[in-house]
């Protein structure tokens, strides 16, 4: 039977009472949708890995907290390849896409990248924040769906030049049309599990911004003959990694 799973953040977590109390949503998901009532199992994970059986004791108007009866393992487990994809701002529902599927083959965060060509420019810090809130919901709920107990972070956007300047991931890839080899021709390996994937807009990247990653001695490679979409490009690229160094054999 499939697993009736809910989130909770650590902090509503009561170790010492072995407890944990839902928010008002998933609350309402467990009794307005799923109809659970008190003495019903279900699980809950905390978005850091970790996921318990637990039963329904509390449930009222203002309250619904679970007894946690012990640790479980999640349905789905943790790729060993910590994967962080950056993406360049696109338009309407594209990103939504990316940060679902990306969550669901098991990335560790995602980035929106602003670069030249990108398909949106944010306003301001408050269009930032929240278009991330929204996309950190589509996180967990692409987490809940595909059996992740860790919900992937979705952090705030980025300038493409300062990402390639200082990131600290010592497997780094630029997937581009330009100057792109083809990933076959990589005679490196990730050697610590992390791996920095990094798609451009519709529009391509600029001349200067390959460059740059060039500079920086990041891979800059090409998805084959074939233009594809910003937000395929972003599931076909995380899917070859996996299937190259992480889980998907």
């Amino acid at each position: 039977m499939t697993r009736r799973r809910f989130f909770a953040p650590v902090a509503a977590f009561e170790f010492n009472k072995q407890t944990v109390v839902l928010s008002s949503d998933e609350a309402r998901h467990l009794k307005d949708v799923l109809r659970l009532r008190v003495g019903d199992e279900c699980f809950v994970f905390d978005g850091t890995g970790n996921e318990f059986r637990c039963s329904v004791e509390v449930q009222n108007r203002d309250l619904t907290e679970l007894h946690i009866l012990e640790k479980v393992d999640p349905p789905s487990s943790e790729s060993p390849l910590s994967i962080t994809l950056a993406v360049a701002l696109l338009k309407g529902e594209k990103f939504d896409l990316v940060v679902q599927k990306a969550t669901e083959l098991g990335v560790s965060s995602v980035v929106p990248i602003s670069s030249r060509h990108a398909d949106i420019q944010l306003r301001d810090k408050s269009d930032a924040a929240k278009r991330i809130m929204r996309w950190q919901r589509i996180a967990l709920e692409a987490a809940k769906q595909s059996g992740r107990a860790v919900v992937p972070i979705v952090a705030e956007p980025e300038d493409i030049g300062a990402m390639i300047r200082t990131s600290d991931h010592s497997f780094r890839l630029m997937f581009s049309e330009k100057s792109g080899k083809e990933m076959s021709e990589i005679s490196t390996f990730p050697t610590n599990d992390s791996v920095l994937v990094l798609i451009g807009p519709e529009g391509g990247w600029a001349d200067e911004e390959v460059a740059l990653a060039l500079e920086f001695n990041w891979h800059v490679v090409t998805l084959g003959g074939r233009t594809l979409r910003a937000e395929t490009a972003a599931i076909v690229a995380v899917t070859l990694v996996q299937h190259n160094w992480g889980d998907l054999k």
